[in-house]
This record gives structure tokens, C-alpha cells and sequence, in this order.
């Protein structure tokens, strides 16, 4: 199998390539035509297509004889039209052979004929790690900054049609962090300790990740500031073990962790509490992280009605625009079980007070990731008018999902009720409504 992929690394074309004339031709040629031919045949410069088609015929299914034999063409044709396809075959087929030596020659080969094959870098980065001096790390170094640089000068108009905006911006943002972290674990691989952490940080910035966080708790030991290595190390042990740039051993971490912790307080005392204070300080990071983060919105609102929130099309909707109101809404995520039960009765009951100015019905969306609601809707087919939440939930202290609240005319909650819908849940929430109603608060 492998050695087909290498055949195919070169173009199946070649394989295709007429090796002589056919069978009939020769038949019907004169004899005299044939004799001039085969003199002619002779003066003729070898077959750059044809010796290459042999080579790969004569290699059969070993490896070995692949690369001898495409060694071979390469000194017989320096200049060889298939070049960077022969350097790509040469590549994997040193690989099968673990010859990594031969399959950094020719990566790197392949590098100088075609600069913007970022994935031949990313080999040739992993290639030279593993060697370990300093000249190969110099050269890791310079091969990741290339990458980056095209990465970061990446825009959404390059991506396929069938990403989306989304899903490319997610895609650009592992890649990002997966570069930087290359890029500052070789520097930390030379000591070069300031550099490391600005890239190791950049890498964690553009996607939290334990490989980086790892890696800067390990250079704070040994620039001896153990209160910022614990804080590295509880954010590496509270993020997923796979990340853009490989996988860590939560075990490991866990040992270093404790480690400096007991360096720093004398015991283990305390450490399960600051490793879950890590965990709720990573979510509330990640949903802070920019203006652009939805929770982020309307931080600086302190009432209800200061809130300016989303519909389901993006248009913003204040909720100023509900003063005087019954407002009833009914938090829920796609994610969410018990919120596929609840919503059928949340809307049912929203049809029955349909042309109602005094009251408007809302199912108010948390999810984090927002490409999956319109869908989800659709699919669904609720009538109650979906927004976002853009921090109500938090704003509103809404722990669990659902929870239905009614919001009366000044702007307060005046009843709440969470979890799964228990029997008797349309009723006791119509009850509640009409007493909202028929309250002036």
C-alpha cells in the first residue's frame, strides 16, 4: 500500500506511458522503415518518462529498491521534468524504511523547489526536532516562522466552499496555536527562554491548549517563580488532554502540579480546590476573551431592559423595546435533553396568547456554538421568536438548563422555575402568567 502511494506521488501518468509501439504498428512497419527507426532510436537522448516508468516498474513492492532506484534516475536526469513528484516518493518511501535522515533530504529538497508547501515544512520541522542540535532547531525555527507568516496572512476568501466561516476561523485559530507552540517549544529546546514564553503564550491565546500551558509552567520552574508555574500547570491540567499540537499526559501534569504546589504551601492541602477554581476561571475566560464573545455584549448592563440582544438572523433587538411588558422566556441549548421536552409546552402555550401586546414569549439560546441553532430550529419547528442570550443568562443568574422565567412589567423576575418539566408544568406556568398579567409590578 505504501509503495503505491509513492508510485501515485509521482503521477500516474508515467504509468501510463506507452513503452514501445504497438504490437500492430510493428507488423504493418516496412522493414526498411523499422531499421531506420531503431538507428534513429539509438542517437536519441534517453526518455526522461520512460526511464522513470521503469524505474518505478523495476522497484515492484519494496521500498528499498523504490528509493535506490529513484536515487538512481535523479543522477541520471538532475533536471528531471517530474522532480518535485520523485522528492515527494522519495519522502514517504524513506519513511516506511524509519530512514529519517533520507526523508529530511529530500523534504528539504522538495522545500527549496516549492516554498509554499506548508505541509512538507511541518514534516521537515518534525524531522529536524528529533535531531535535536542546534543547527537542525535553527532550522525548525525558521521553516515554522515561514508557515506562520502565510497562516497569519490567510483570509476567509481562501477558504473551500464547503467550510464554513465558522468552521475556517476555528481551523485557522488550531493551526495558529499548533505553529506557535512548535515555534516556542523549539526555542525553549534552546534555552531561549523569553522567546518560548511569548510563543508559547500566542499559542495558547489563539486556542487554549495543555501542550503550551505545559510548557510555561516547566520554563517558570526553572526560572524559579513556582506561583506562576502552578497557575501554568492547573490551566494544562483543566484543558482537554488532545489539542492542536498533540497530546499530553494528564498524569504527568498532575505530578508537576503537585510538586510545585508543595513547594510553594508545604502540602498538598488545597491543591483539589485551585485545580476546580482553574476550571471555572477557564470558562469564564473563554466566554470574555473579545468584544466580539457574546457575553461580553452587555457586560456593563445592570438592568433588563439595558440589555441589547440578538435574533435568530443577527438583528439586534433592545430589550428596552419590552418596557411595560410580561415578558416570559425559556433558556435552552441544543445540547440540552430535558429542553426538547420543555420547549413543545413553552410554545403551545406562546401560540395561546398570540395577538397579546401585553405579553411577549422568547426562547432564549446559550449555546456556545451558534452555527448549530438556526438548523436546529428549523428542524424543531418552534413559533416562539428565538434570540440569544448575549450574557442574559448570567445577568438573570440562570444556573441549570432550562429554566423558564417571567419577567414582570418593571423589568423583575417574578417567578423562575429550572430543570425538567415536572407534570402539571403548562399549568402551574399559565397560572403564573395571568398573575403577572394581572399585576401592576
Amino acid at each position: 500500500m505504501a509503495q503505491m502511494r509513492a508510485i501515485l506521488a509521482v503521477g500516474a501518468v508515467v504509468m501510463l506511458l506507452p513503452l514501445c509501439p504497438p504490437a500492430a504498428a510493428q507488423e504493418n512497419r516496412p522493414p526498411a522503415e523499422s531499421k531506420n527507426s531503431a538507428q534513429a532510436n539509438q542517437k536519441k537522448s534517453p526518455d526522461p518518462e520512460a526511464e522513470l516508468a521503469k524505474a518505478l516498474s523495476d522497484s515492484g513492492n519494496d521500498s528499498a529498491a523504490l528509493v535506490r532506484n529513484l536515487k538512481a534516475y535523479l543522477e541520471k536526469f538532475p533536471d528531471a521534468p517530474r522532480k518535485p513528484a520523485v522528492y515527494r516518493a522519495l519522502v514517504e518511501a524513506c519513511q516506511q524504511l524509519r530512514d529519517d535522515a533520507c526523508a529530511l533530504e529530500y523534504s528539504e529538497r522538495l522545500i527549496a523547489l516549492r516554498p509554499d508547501d506548508s505541509q512538507m515544512m511541518l514534516l521537515a520541522i518534525h524531522l529536524l526536532e528529533t535531531r535535536n542540535d542546534d543547527a537542525s532547531l535553527v532550522r525548525a525555527a525558521g521553516y515554522a516562522s515561514r508557515v506562520l507568516d502565510r497562516v497569519e496572512k490567510a483570509s476567509p476568501d481562501e477558504r473551500s466552499p464547503r467550510e464554513s466561516a465558522a468552521e475556517w476561523k476555528d481551523g485557522q485559530q488550531q493551526l495558529r496555536a499548533a505553529l506557535y507552540y512548535i515555534r516556542g517549544h523549539i526555542e525553549y529546546s534552546q534555552h531561549n527562554y523569553d522567546a518560548a514564553k511569548k510563543d508559547l503564550q500566542e499559542s495558547y491565546t489563539a486556542y487554549p491548549n495543555a501542550m503550551a500551558a505545559e510548557n510555561l509552567g516547566e520554563i517558570a520552574e526553572m526560572q524559579n517563580d513556582p506561583a506562576t508555574a502552578v497557575h501554568e500547570y492547573i490551566s494544562a491540567f483543566t484543558q482537554p488532554e488532545a489539542g492542536p499540537a498533540g497530546q499530553v499526559d494528564r498524569r504527568v501534569i498532575r505530578r508537576e502540579l503537585a510538586n510545585v504546589w508543595r513547594e510553594v504551601h508545604g502540602s498538598d492541602a488545597g491543591l483539589g480546590d485551585a485545580i476546580l477554581s482553574g476550571y471555572d476561571y477557564d470558562a469564564q475566560a473563554e466566554s470574555k476573551n473579545t468584544e466580539n464573545v457574546p457575553a461580553a455584549r452587555n457586560r456593563n448592563a445592570k438592568r433588563f431592559y439595558d440589555f441589547v440582544v440578538r435574533r435568530l438572523d443577527g438583528t439586534p433587538m433592545p430589550l428596552t423595546s419590552l418596557t411595560g411588558k410580561v415578558v416570559v422566556l425559556s433558556f435552552w441549548a441544543t445540547w440540552c435533553g430535558p429542553c426538547r421536552e420543555l420547549e413543545p409546552m413553552f410554545n403551545q402555550l406562546g401560540r395561546s396568547y398570540a395577538g397579546n401586546s401585553a405579553i411577549a414569549f422568547f426562547a432564549v439560546d446559550t449555546d456556545d456554538d451558534e452555527t448549530r441553532v438556526a438548523p436546529f430550529v428549523a428542524q424543531q419547528k418552534w413559533d416562539s421568536p428565538v434570540i440569544y442570550a448575549d450574557g442574559l443568562e448570567d445577568f438573570m443568574k440562570v444556573e441549570t438548563l432550562p429554566t423558564v422565567l417571567i419577567i414582570g412589567r418593571n423589568g423583575k423576575i417574578v417567578y423562575r422555575t429550572s430543570g425538567a418539566p415536572s407534570e402539571g408544568f403548562p399549568e402551574a406556568l399559565a397560572t403564573a402568567i395571568e398573575t403577572a398579567l394581572e399585576s401592576n409590578r
